[in-house]
This record gives structure tokens, sequence and C-alpha cells, in this order.
């Protein structure tokens, strides 16, 4: 496909801008649903720069991936996960 970095990139932006108009949805919601969550996004992105030799460490990926430092949209954003979210999430590792 012609300029299909372009197309992912732009996708990854999109995607990016939904869960930053989505911030009611918790990581927690977003891996007992779907296996991964804005976390993993940030790890993914630093373990991609390494295999291009580029380093990127954690609070800078996660700064991207959140659109400000992860402490600052935990602070505002984050909830407690209820004892129902924290069971869905401990079976869905067992798997």
């Amino acid at each position: 496909m012609e300029k299909q970095t372009e197309i992912e990139a732009a996708v990854l932006r999109r995607l990016l801008a939904h869960l930053d108009s989505r911030k009611d949805v918790q990581n927690i919601e977003l891996m007992n649903l779907s296996g991964f969550c804005r976390n993993c996004l940030s790890k993914w992105m630093v373990a991609e720069a390494a295999q291009l030799d580029v380093a990127v460490d954690t609070d800078e990926a996660r700064e991207h991936i959140y659109g400000m430092p992860y402490s600052e949209w935990k602070a505002k954003y984050q909830k407690e996960a209820t004892p129902e979210q924290l069971a869905a999430f401990n079976a869905s590792q067992k798997k």
C-alpha cells in the first residue's frame, strides 16, 4: 500500500485524539474489554523506538500518549478501580 506509514501514523494520531476525548474511560476498562490500555501504548512506543535504535523512555512515551505528564493525568482523571473491575482484570490475566 502506498503511503502506508503515513496512514498508520494518522490512525495512531486519531486513536490518541479519541482516547483524549474519552478521559472518562479508565485504563482498567480498556484492559478488561480490549486487552490493552494507554499504558500499553506507551510501552509499545518504547519497544518500537528501541527496535529503531531510538531512545524513548517510559515517561516520555506516556506524556505523548496521555497528552500530559502521566502523574498529572492520573491525578486529574484516574479513578479507583472497583472490586468488579479488579476481579475482571485478574480473571483476564489468568487466561
